[in-house]
Parts: C-alpha cells; sequence; structure tokens
C-alpha cells in the first residue's frame, strides 16, 4: 500500500514515518523548502525521542521520502492523509480550516484516479462533510472516498503513542455511494499491524471521530486544571497535593495520568482543542461550560504563576537575577506553544528581573517569543550562577538530579519556586533555601 501525507510537520512527519514502519510507503509532501530541505538531508525539524531513527531508517529503506510536487506524489497512491495546521483563528477560537480545505483542493485538482481523502489534523465537527463536498465539487469526474483518523499523539512520547496506542479512532462517511466499504478496506489494511496485535480499533461516523479527538483532550485538560484546584487548596488546608493525587489515582475509574499539578497546561493541542471545542458547542446551541471554565482558569493560572515568584522575593523583583530552568511546555519537546514560561518571563521582566535562563531542547524556538533581554545559559548550573531566586518550569530529568548543594553554591540568593514538584521540600529547606512547590506543605 502507498499513501501520501501532506504536511511534514510533527503530526504529518511522526504518522508518516510510523506508517512506513509498519511497512506502508510513504511519500510526505512539504511545501516549505527550508523544511523540506533538512527533512531530504537527514535533519529532522523537531525534537522528539527516537523519531530521527526510525525516519533514517526507513529512507533507507526506500519506504519513506519527501517532495513539494503534489502532483506526483499523490499519482500512485490509495490514500491521502491531510496533516497540516488548524491554529486557533482569531477572534472566535475556532480552528482556522484554511490550509485543510487547500489541501482538500489541489489533491482534488491533481487527481488521476479517486482517492481516500483522509483528515490526520484535529478539525472540527462537520470538516470530514466538507471535504467531502469541496471534492465533489472541484472534481465531479472522480469518486473519492473520505475519513477522519484523529491523532493521539503526546509530544515526546509520539512514536510508542503511535506504535502501541490505547485505540485507533477512524471515522468512516457511510453516506458515501458505497456506504464507505472502500473507506474502511483501505484503513483496515493501513492498520493491519495493530489489528494483529488487538488493539481497539473504532470504527464510526465522521462527526463522532472528530468530535472524539476534541472530547478527549477537553477532558485531559480538565483532570490536570482539577488536580491544579485541588493543589491551590492543599496549600492552604495544609495537605499535600501528592498523597491527594495517588489517592485519586488509585481509583480505576479515575486513573493517575494526568494528576499532576503544575503551573498549567500548554502546548499544541490542549489549548487550541479546548479553545474550538467551545467554539463548537456554542454555534451548536449546546455551550459546555465546563470546558469553557477550564479554558478561563488555566489562563489564569499561568499568568498568576509570577505573583508567586513576586511573592517569595519579598514583593518585588526589580534588580533581581532570576534562573529559570525549563522553558518548553513539558520535557521531551522542543515545543514552546502555550508554554508557561512565556507569560511568566514576560512579567518578571515588565517588573524588572534580569532572566538567565536554561532548557535543554527550548532555547532557539524560545528565543524570537521571549524579550531580547533573556540570558540564555549553557546548562542549568550556569543559569543559576548568582541568580537570587530559581524558578523550575519543566521537569527535565536532568534537572532532577541537581545536588542543592551545588544550587546553594552558585546562587546568590536561597528562593527557589519548583512549579513542577521535582525536588524534596525537607531536603530543600534543610539546605538552607526557602523552598515553595505546589500543593505540598
Amino acid at each position: 500500500m502507498r499513501i501520501a501525507m501532506i504536511g511534514g510537520g510533527y503530526v504529518g512527519l511522526v504518522s508518516g514515518a510510523c506508517f512506513a514502519e509498519f511497512g506502508t510507503e510513504v511519500v510526505i509532501v512539504e511545501a516549505d523548502q527550508d523544511k523540506l530541505a533538512a527533512l531530504r538531508a537527514g535533519a529532522i525539524p523537531i525534537y522528539e525521542p527516537g523519531l530521527d531513527k526510525i525516519v533514517s531508517a526507513n529512507v533507507a529503506a526506500g519506504r519513506l521520502s519527501f517532495t513539494d510536487a503534489l502532483d506526483s506524489a499523490i499519482d500512485t497512491v490509495d490514500a491521502v492523509f491531510i496533516a497540516v495546521g488548524t491554529p486557533t483563528r482569531r477572534g472566535d477560537g475556532h480552528a482556522d480550516l484554511t490550509y485543510v480545505y487547500e489541501a482538500t483542493r489541489q489533491i482534488a485538482r491533481h487527481a488521476r484516479k479517486g482517492l481516500l481523502v483522509v483528515t490526520k489534523s484535529t478539525v472540527p465537527v462537520g470538516t470530514g462533510r466538507e471535504v467531502a463536498r469541496i471534492l465533489r465539487e472541484e472534481r465531479p469526474d472522480l469518486s473519492f472516498s473520505v475519513a477522519s483518523n484523529p491523532e493521539f499523539l503526546r509530544e515526546g512520547n509520539a512514536i510508542g503513542d503511535f506504535m502501541r496506542p490505547d485505540r485507533v479512532i477512524i471515522g468512516i462517511d457511510d453516506t458515501a455511494t458505497d456506504g464507505g466499504a472502500n473507506a474502511r478496506a483501505l484503513m483496515h489494511q493501513l492498520y493491519r499491524p495493530l489489528y494483529l496485535i488487538e488493539t481497539p480499533i473504532v470504527m464510526t461516523g465522521l462527526e463522532t471521530a472528530e468530535l472524539t479527538k476534541y472530547a478527549a483532550n477537553a477532558f485531559l485538560a480538565m483532570k490536570v486544571t482539577f488536580i491544579n484546584e485541588m493543589a491551590d487548596l492543599c496549600e492552604k488546608v495544609g495537605g499535600n497535593i501528592h498523597d491527594v493525587a495517588r489517592g485519586m489515582g488509585l481509583d480505576q475509574r479515575i486513573g493517575r495520568k494526568f494528576l499532576h499539578a503544575g503551573p498549567g497546561y500548554g502546548g499544541s493541542c490542549f489549548p487550541k482543542d479546548t479553545r474550538a471545542l467551545t467554539a463548537i458547542a456554542r454555534d451548536a446551541g449546546s455551550p459546555s461550560l465546563l470546558v469553557e471554565a477550564t479554558v478561563a482558569i488555566n489562563e489564569a493560572r499561568k499568568a498568576a504563576m509570577a505573583e508567586r515568584v513576586i511573592a517569595l522575593c519579598e514583593g518585588t523583583v526589580k534588580g533581581k537575577t532570576i534562573a529559570i530552568l525549563g522553558l518548553t511546555f513539558k520535557p521531551d519537546t522542543d515545543d514552546m506553544r502555550e508554554a508557561s514560561s512565556l507569560p511568566l518571563i514576560q512579567r518578571l521582566i515588565e517588573e524588572g528581573a534580569t532572566i538567565q535562563a536554561f532548557d535543554p531542547e527550548g532555547m532557539k524556538p524560545a528565543r524570537p517569543l521571549l524579550p531580547e533581554s533573556v540570558i540564555y545559559a549553557n546548562s542549568a548550573q550556569e543559569a543559576a550562577t548568582g541568580a537570587d531566586a530559581l524558578v523550575v518550569l519543566t521537569e527535565w530529568n536532568e534537572f532532577r538530579a541537581i545536588a542543592p548543594s551545588k544550587l546553594k553554591a552558585a546562587m546568590r540568593g536561597a528562593v527557589i519556586a519548583d512549579f513542577r514538584n521535582i525536588w524534596d521540600p525537607t531536603t530543600l529547606r534543610a539546605a538552607g533555601f526557602t523552598y515553595r512547590s505546589i500543593g505540598r506543605p
């Protein structure tokens, strides 16, 4: 089987490489010439553990290739996946589908035969129907099939999530002339390796598949927001959020995942998808008040983190040097989208602080997003040198291993705001630090 993946970004590149690992021939179509040149040269434009090895192995095996020529790319394929960006549209929270619909039109105009067109991007309910309409309008002479196959990839663990998923969601257009039989057969063939290991494959309608993606991400975002609120309550009543989360997570109806208190969620999915779902629900006349509250609470939380730092610094950071450990929204990625570091650093600089920051993978993408005055260190120890206070924003494993004595020797002050709870409060306080974490005594 041979497929084309439109878009060589995070979703397209990971999905394309993993499909190739399954034995499928994959051609990734990427219009950005710099990104295309990098991919052809063997350079991976994103940081994702293990992705470079899978890409290089499948390129060498002849199963994975890259091009900017959509017409030749789809000439001999059975299916085309649309994996382009769907950023938040300014003003109303909806997903911007400009790239999705343009890709659809280009597929229709260059197709020489009927193809299966699959939306891999996260798209609002009704997008699959519009894709089908555009295909019919552009090429009434061809018979296209349409499917929705949303991704559920966690940055930093995307390879494992694709190769060993909890489930695969496939939405089929059952109003097609063949009742969706062609789409169903091709998707079954494509995911045959997962069928063989008895991965749950959920076949459903287009609208259901599209909504499932948003519903899943919104629920996880609510889970994160809930545990953050419980952490705030723990701080008021003397509880320990680690024990609360463990006590909750052992309940199999709840589960342990996404119960880690912190400075608020970020990244490419949760913020964008929660906003889009509230817009979808509002337009449908069925507002999602829980999700709306989640969005508002999370934004307020990220904004409030700077106030915690300022309070720890006796009410002012003017003239003080603050060390920031971690810039990306989570470890094992270089993704800076909606990271909690962005509003926090901006506010501290506005209040007169000097920022010394270090992140193992995020400093290059952070530079255009942060004020020019930020000083980027070569290590966590260098960032801490001469600092009056230190803030942990991303729980990279290398930060956990730092000895408190080394921090004490490097820093000028003794204030630590550990917003990822990576260190033991007793140990840090015994080392002479004024230490504050999230939701712990």
